[in-house]
């Protein structure tokens, strides 16, 4: 079957890696994006490359928005996979839990955990319908490690980490599966301001002794997806090179 699947914050970096593997592998795709121009140019490159995409402009932290969304999808045929994808990785090496403004934490912590399950909510009636129903969280390395001045978004991540379960059995009765890809950090637009002193951590800590690339990750998203992976739920594979296994 050919599968329709969102993948939200598909707009550029690794969203946009995932969504080109899966409409590569003959899936239709809709870039669920919150910026309209990145959402516009990702689905012309993409149809460019003779791809079957749709750009939905969608904010997975508003809900009349992530409500909008499920509608257009619906539209289109109903949703048969869900890549959680779109996050916030703002202030990566910058306070310490006791400096962190309030303000800060809790738009990381929305958009990012609350986000990520507002999306699913609203989805998750067209998965339930769908026999290859299946949802593929991105969660973070960061929050096994325990990533130093980064507490807002650990914490975010950690939230996915545990939803993912929690989702898995609540979804499994219905035959939808839900697990959640760990990637390490990893060279996207997404990360450029990412300090060069956590990188050289990763550097020097990896078991695997090069930069991780979006294409590490966006492979075992298209595998948890597929039917080779049907019976794989409430998992995560954490994807960093060896990074976390060394702590």
């Amino acid at each position: 079957m050919t599968r329709l699947v969102v993948v939200t914050g598909s707009g550029r970096g690794l969203g946009f890696d995932i969504a080109e593997r899966l409409a590569r592998a003959g899936d239709r795709i809709v870039i669920a994006e919150k910026n309209a121009d990145l959402a516009e140019r990702a689905a012309a490159t993409l149809h460019e490359r003779g791809l079957d995409v749709t750009a939905v402009v969608a904010d997975i932290a508003d809900k009349a928005s992530v409500e909008a969304l499920a509608t257009a999808v619906r539209q289109l045929g109903g949703a048969d996979a869900l890549v959680n994808n779109a996050a916030l990785a703002d202030g990566v090496g910058g306070d310490t839990f006791w400096e962190l403004e309030e303000g800060f934490f809790q738009r990381v912590m929305t958009v990012n955990a609350y986000g990520t399950w507002l999306v699913s909510k609203h989805l998750f009636p067209q998965l339930a319908q769908s026999p290859a129903g299946a949802i593929v969280n991105i969660a973070s390395d960061a929050a096994l490690y325990g990533s130093p001045r980064l507490v807002h978004y650990v914490g975010s991540k950690g939230a996915v980490l545990a939803m993912t379960r929690s989702m898995a059995r609540d979804a499994g009765p219905s035959g939808v599966r839900v697990n959640a890809v760990a990637p390490g950090l990893t060279r996207v637009e997404a990360t450029e301001s990412v300090p060069a002193s956590r990188y050289r951590l990763y550097e020097d800590n990896r078991v695997l002794p090069r930069d991780q690339q979006p294409n590490d990750v966006s492979g075992v998203v298209q595998f948890l997806l597929s039917d080779a992976a049907g019976f794989i739920t409430g998992q995560t594979i954490v994807v960093d090179g060896g990074f976390v296994m060394g702590h």
